[in-house]
């Protein structure tokens, strides 16, 4: 019989972040294993305090500046708030993140000189950001300033070391300095030269790289949905959307598994990190999985794929998401609900695999005894469901992206100290939230201000449009060419780089090739943003796919390739809307309906040859497979012919694959 691991700490949030504790380590069978978004070592003492009053400070200045209160006279303009953000919460980075992986769990000197330092010039720049408008400084400023700017620039460029891989470090400095040495490059690469000092005037003082559209983007609406996340895991919410899917499914065959996907897809859209929610909900869901009788491989690849799926689930999405709509000037809620159905079809597929598994393998679901009563879970949460609703509403019905998380993290928090007797939720968990709060801020600041430089230096030279321009000729205006250059590109920077990271620069030189081929911009740049995505389960890097292999103690490379195949659609999906756009619900009623129907009978037919088994026909031979799989893959192409000859296809298979069932029965 199948059990459930016991709930440690009150929280699931915790039971994944609490990794210092042995016996939790041998518990869930972690080893090695790092949350990327779990409190820094080094923020204790000092650091601790420190962490907190800077956070508490910059969300002080955020709900200024997003609700205009304009408390105590205090109205900075744009680009001095952009300015004050970046120094706060780049000191929060310095302490929270090493110079070097060796210095482990202690801040040192230095750390608290450079967040000084950064602060300092970030201050005097607040303060003098209506000269920089008025002298022209981003132009070319006087020397002193172009000094400071320099710092500036260095300790950005540090901060964005810190918190990211090498890769990226390496990426942005080269193409950061494309102004440098772009009148060299041969062809459409060649740009605008600037000299040294020009460069970084551009980059410091200009509007377009480090206080460019990506740093606008968070300051101005990303960090309200930062704090949301945290007051969720914080305050209860991961353990909720886990019991919550145990009530609903886990009894039924293969439970633990329906489990592992809707926590997954819960927690996920609104974290925005597949790596992160491996290890929340993966630490529970995965040794269910195993007890249940899912192989080791399959569990961690089902909660790899459930957890990459999340970050492409509304209503949050993750910070490309908030990007994009910057981009295609459009309200956050376009991009919403255009991305609503496609995560939905991921997630039926994954639904869909994991039962046809649980059928031919004869899995059974968790014992009744263990299956929470759905009743008794909702009274205790449902204030986390009523935050969900009321942030979808105000996303998509008020339009109130920036204010709408503070409303919902208010709410939650009121829920959560009106409980603190129950929950234990007081003072000094407040103070651990707001410190939870500074270091999650931090680290998107420090990669997105560094990112920046890419958009500033392509900007300024021209190299983006000149490059578009190009594509579309090379490519001859054949979108099935253009389309693999960017899937290809996609998946390898994503394999180097953050997904908001790979989505900057594709959206900045790849996408407008897309939309001047006359594909539809909103699906172009969700193209991007799947493929991007697409390499946290794809090896070699495959960083959620090694995360839930070091739970499920199986091996990486066979995790990583058992969720490339369960979650192919992952890879099909993009293709598939960038084709029909009714897929982002563009169009009439009817197109939408239909598209929708054939894409779910595509998506069963493919789970069905995936897994070998198909409702009312049973085990599926190896040549049913193969054609029920085809036919799968014809009705994914939009044609009527093709839509009808898959369909056709996949039912010749489907009888006669049930004919012989039906002989080996009899017989």
């Amino acid at each position: 019989m199948c059990s459930r691991p016991a709930v440690r700490g009150g929280s699931a949030f915790i039971v994944a972040n609490d990794m210092s504790d042995p016996k939790l380590a041998s518990d869930f069978q972690i080893e090695n294993v790092v949350d990327p978004e779990a409190r820094s070592l080094r923020l204790s003492g000092a650091a601790y305090w420190g962490t907190a009053l800077l956070t508490t400070a910059a969300l002080l200045i955020t709900i200024n500046q997003m609700f205009n209160l304009g408390a105590f006279g205090f109205r900075p303009i744009s680009t001095a708030y952009y300015y004050l953000v970046i120094g706060l919460f780049g000191f929060v980075g310095f302490l929270a993140y090493p110079a070097v992986k060796s210095h482990g769990d202690r801040v040192r000197w230095f750390d608290w000189i450079l967040g000084v330092m950064l602060l300092a010039l970030t201050v005097w720049m607040a303060a003098n950001a209506q000269n920089v408008i008025n002298k022209g400084w981003d132009q070319g400023a006087p020397l002193e300033v172009a000094i400071a700017a320099g710092v500036f620039l260095a300790l950005v460029l540090e901060a964005l070391r810190r918190t990211g891989e090498i890769i990226l470090f390496v990426f942005v400095i080269v193409l950061g300095a494309y102004p440098l040495y772009a009148d060299a490059m041969p062809g459409f690469l060649w740009g605008a030269q600037f000299t040294l000092q020009q460069t970084v005037s551009l980059h410091a003082l200009g509007s377009e790289s480090i206080i460019g559209i990506p740093t606008q983007v968070v300051a101005d609406t990303l960090i309200g949905f930062l704090v949301f996340g945290v007051v969720l895991a914080k305050t209860g919410g991961g353990e909720f959307f886990m019991n919550f899917a145990s009530a609903l499914l886990g009894g039924s065959r293969g439970g633990p598994a329906k489990v592992a996907v809707i926590s997954s897809g819960f927690f996920g859209m609104l974290s925005g990190s597949p790596t992160s929610n491996v290890l929340t909900t993966g630490t529970l869901t995965i040794p269910t999985m195993k007890r249940c009788g899912y192989p080791a491989v399959y569990a961690g690849a089902v909660e790899a794929c459930a957890s990459t799926g999340g970050a492409l689930m509304p209503p949050v999405m993750g910070t490309a998401a908030f990007i994009m709509a910057n981009f295609l000037n459009v309200p956050y809620g376009e991009v919403v609900v255009a991305a609503f159905l496609p995560a939905m079809l991921f997630y039926i597929a994954l639904l869909l695999q994991t039962d046809l598994f649980a059928v031919r393998s004869g899995l059974k679901g968790l014992p009744k005894s263990e299956v929470p009563p759905l009743l008794r879970t909702l009274g205790e949460g449902w204030y986390y469901l009523v935050a969900i609703i009321g942030l979808t509403v105000l996303l998509l019905m008020y339009r109130i992206e920036a204010e709408a998380p503070f409303y919902v993290s208010i709410f939650l928090l009121v829920i959560a100290f009106a409980r603190g007797r129950k929950t234990g939720f007081g003072a000094r968990g407040f103070v651990n939230l707001i410190v939870d709060i500074g270091q999650a801020v931090a680290q998107i600041i420090c990669l997105i201000a560094g990112i920046g430089l890419i958009v500033g230096a392509m900007s300024a030279t021209g190299v983006a449009n000149s490059f578009s321009r190009e594509l579309v000729q090379y490519a001859g205006g054949n979108i099935g060419l253009l389309l693999l250059f960017g899937a290809m590109t996609s998946f390898v920077l994503g394999m180097g780089m953050t997904a908001s990271a790979c989505y900057i620069f594709l959206a900045i030189v790849l996408a407008p090739a897309l939309i001047k081929a006359g594909l539809d911009p909103m699906a172009s740049h969700l193209y991007i943003f799947y493929w991007g995505i697409v390499s946290f389960i794809t090896p070699p890097v495959a960083l959620a796919a090694i995360a839930a292999a070091s739970i499920s103690k199986a091996n990486a490379m066979a995790t990583g390739l058992k969720a490339i195949r369960i979650g192919s659609l992952l890879l099909l999906l993009p293709v598939l809307f960038v084709l029909e756009p009714a897929l982002i619900l563009k169009g009439d009623l009817p197109t939408v309906l239909q598209a929708s129907a054939t894409a779910l009978v595509a998506i069963l037919l493919i789970a069905s040859a995936f897994e070998g088994y198909l409702y009312r026909v049973g085990n599926l031979p190896v040549w049913a497979r193969l054609g029920i799989g085809a036919g799968g893959l014809l009705m994914l192409i939009p044609e009527p012919v093709t839509d009808l000859a898959g369909f056709g296809l996949g039912v010749v298979f489907s009888v006669a694959a049930w004919g012989v069932n039906r002989r080996t029965v009899a017989a």
